[in-house]
């Protein structure tokens, strides 16, 4: 035992004042048994039990070690670097942004009591006593090499070679919740998705609460169907790749799921303003009218109603009358303006048409545009299709210029013709507000000899005659009528505005609208429904 102490004293903090030849002797009497062998031998013969602090010369390796315990120490070599080094990436259920890789490598001649793996970039490390060491914490999505040390307590070796680069993966970051919007029985949520985690998204994820009904998709918004009315619900996104599933998006905004409604409407985009110098009326915006037993614009049956939900905001625009032709031959009126509600557009009423401008056809819309008259005959715009007629043509007849009418949502303008002008076609009348009210006339064309044409009923604006002999006059507002079309040139006379146009709205009396900003209108009660109409401006609506 006496001699145990006196190696184990070299083998202390005191080691490197002892001489080769007082460790060679220490090592020589410990490993002498009690016969007078000496305990040496290869890697292979070192004993099979041994105990903390015992000492043998390893002749496969040239140098004595001890043991601490734990491993074999080699007594006064540092240990030589690993070799080998290989990284695996372990993606599987790590959370985002704390990847994981398992680094395996192999021992160098001389080996260490512990070994230390470490990362580049991010020198993320670990230690172990043997390969393979898994090392933690790694960013998601970033390419990663490793090397390797050996240490023990005679001191640390040189790094390995560098690894080859893996990619961490983990599961994705959490989505971004958005908006949820309610329908009947449902809600749609949007998000907006998160960093893959280095892993292609396989599908995300959206959960109520309360009831943890869930619907999955590839891309924002997704639907939630099987709600139950009346109910008020949040939710949350999650995201899924092949290593798992996100952490959960904080909770959206609640909504309450109600019964879809039905809004039947009245659309009517701004008219065409009438045109300057023997000119032809405006055409009357787009006509589109779903109240059952009516006509739509152009002779078209009434369209479908809509089926709306609560809490959902709907687009509506109503577009404004088209300008006049001013006051001089350079100055051309311009079309009206598109009225929208939610998927229902009206198209713009065309311009009057105005020969000196070189116009040539019109390029009606809504109502189609009435031409003008110069050195021949003109041919009128063409109407949209279930929205508005066409145009009335223009001819000259010696020095008579008689222009074409625009065309209106129930019938096409006038043509000019014998020295006399086109009349605007006849608008179209609707009980949507509970009274029949007759909208989206033509514009009358100018006559540069005589009369201009009426307007056409529903607030059609008439045309001009020559020299203020009777000036154009404009469509009526909220109408969608064209604006009347000027006779001769005169420099203090103009074209007739189109009128601007209007958005109609009639649904169950139970639910209550919301103007959005930017939207002017009032609302009525016309037996058991409610009656909006807006009459200028962009906005939402929505109703609760």
């Amino acid at each position: 035992m006496s001699r145990i102490r006196d190696i184990a004293n070299l083998f202390s903090a005191n080691t490197d004042a002892a001489t080769d030849a007082e460790v060679t002797a220490a090592i020589s009497a410990h490993n002498t048994s009690a016969n007078g062998h000496v305990k040496r031998g290869n890697t292979a013969s070192r004993p099979a039990s041994p105990t903390n602090g015992d000492v043998y010369m390893n002749t496969q390796l040239g140098y004595p070690e001890f043991y601490d315990g734990t491993v074999w120490v080699p007594i006064g070599a540092v240990p030589t670097a690993p070799s080998s080094v290989v990284a695996t990436n372990q993606g599987s259920g790590r959370a985002f942004n704390n990847g994981q890789a398992s680094v395996a490598f192999t021992a160098g001649t001389v080996p260490g009591s512990t070994y230390t793996v470490t990362s580049s970039p991010g020198s993320y490390f670990n230690t172990g006593s043997s390969s393979p060491i898994v090392v933690t914490g790694l960013q998601s999505n970033t390419s990663y090499t490793f090397t390797a040390t050996a240490s023990s307590v005679y001191g640390t070796s040189a790094a390995s070679a560098a690894s080859a680069a893996i990619t961490a993966t983990t599961v994705p970051q959490a989505p971004t919740i958005g908006t949820a919007t309610a329908g009947d029985q449902q809600a749609s949520v949007t998000f907006t998705a998160g960093a893959t985690g280095g892993s292609a998204i396989t599908s995300y994820t959206i959960t109520s609460s309360p009831g943890n009904i869930t619907a999955s998709g590839a891309s924002s918004p997704i639907t939630v169907t099987g709600l139950t009315n009346g109910t008020s619900y949040t939710f949350t996104a999650t995201a899924t790749n092949a290593n798992g599933i996100s952490a959960a998006s904080a909770a959206s905004n609640s909504v309450t799921p109600a019964p879809s409604f039905t809004v039947n409407y009245l659309v009517i985009a701004g008219g065409g303003g009438g045109a300057y110098d023997s000119s032809g009326g405006g055409g009357a915006g787009g006509y589109r009218n779903s109240i059952s037993g009516e006509t739509s614009g152009r002779g078209s049956a009434a369209e479908t109603s809509l089926s709306l939900n609560n809490n959902t905001n709907y687009t509506v625009t109503v577009g404004a009358g088209g300008n006049p032709g001013g006051t001089g031959f350079g100055s051309a009126a311009t079309s009206g303006s598109n009225s929208v509600f939610s998927t229902i557009t009206s198209i713009g009423g065309g311009r009057g048409i105005q020969q000196s401008l070189g116009d040539g056809i019109g390029g009606g819309s809504g109502g189609g545009a009435g031409a003008g008259s110069g050195g021949g005959t003109n041919i009128g715009g063409a109407g949209t299709a279930n929205q508005g007629y066409d145009g009335g043509n223009a001819d000259r007849v010696g020095g008579a210029y008689a222009c074409g009418g625009g065309g209106g949502a129930g019938s096409a303008g006038g043509y000019g013709t014998g020295g006399v002008s086109g009349v605007g076609g006849n608008g179209l009348s609707s009980s949507i507000t509970g009274t029949s009210v007759t909208r989206a006339g033509g514009g009358g064309g100018g006559n540069g000899s005589s009369s201009g044409g009426s307007g056409g009923s529903g607030g059609g604006g008439n045309g001009g005659g020559p020299f203020r002999a009777s000036n154009a006059t404009s469509g009526t507002v909220n109408t969608g009528s064209g604006g009347g079309g000027l006779g001769n040139h005169d420099g203090a006379a103009t074209g007739g505005s189109g009128g601007s146009g209007v958005v109609i709205l009639r649904y169950p009396s139970a639910r209550t609208i919301t103007l959005g900003a930017g939207l002017t209108g009032s609302t009525s009660t016309v037996s058991s429904d409610k009656v909006t109409t807006i009459t200028a401006g962009t906005g939402n609506v929505s109703w609760s």
